[in-house]
């Protein structure tokens, strides 16, 4: 089959990825991860299917905010992103960056990229590395919307959580491409949405 882009990435119900005020210390600002992971945490016998296909790609493209804390100097060498030692991807991961940083090599075989050439580039570096692999993109919010707004995701799966942010960085805001659903699945904690883009 053709290699495939596709995405996934938790949303609360009025449609934020994110709080506001992340730092390294709150990855998702003000809201709580606790309670919008929790579906991943507490309930994960009943959504294994789905927090398995989230690590299931040869590649993945991530912007800077999902690495690191909001920032735009050059990086701290110390900070290897929020996972710790053993991150869950297991494969590539191109982050966009407007600094350079040598490839980071982690255990369990993830390697973080630092790409300096923008979108395009960060995906088709991702994409040649994936060879018969499908490519993730794996967020965040600003990311995700670029990508599918340029055309470049097929298919796009949430996890829509029972609570409410009020502010923060919203998914449709800015967003200009189509989707059509082609799958609902609801457990206690989340539904998970699953859409085809249309191009």
């Amino acid at each position: 089959m053709p290699q495939t882009v596709s995405a996934h990435m938790m949303l609360t119900l009025d449609g934020f990825g994110t709080g506001l005020n992340q730092s390294r210390e709150k990855p998702f600002g003000t809201i709580d991860p606790q309670q919008i992971a929790r579906w991943m945490f507490k309930d994960g016998e009943n959504n294994k299917e789905e927090v398995a296909a989230i690590t299931d790609y040869g590649a993945y493209v991530m912007g800077r905010n999902m690495y690191a804390a909001p920032g735009s100097g050059p990086w701290e060498d110390a900070w290897t992103g929020w996972w710790g030692e053993n991150p869950p991807y297991h494969a590539p991961v191109f982050v966009l960056t407007h600094y350079h940083r040598p490839p980071l090599q982690m255990e369990g075989g993830t390697v973080f990229h630092f790409v300096t050439e923008g979108y395009d580039v960060a995906l088709k570096r991702a994409r040649d590395v994936a060879g018969a692999r499908n490519v993730a993109i794996a967020g965040g919010v600003s990311t995700l919307r670029h990508y599918l707004n340029a055309g470049a995701v097929d298919t796009l799966h949430l996890k829509i959580v029972p609570m409410i942010a009020g502010e923060g960085e919203r998914l449709w805001d800015g967003m200009t491409a189509t989707l059509e659903p082609t799958g609902a699945r609801a457990t206690r904690y989340v539904t998970h949405m699953d859409y085809r883009v249309v191009k």
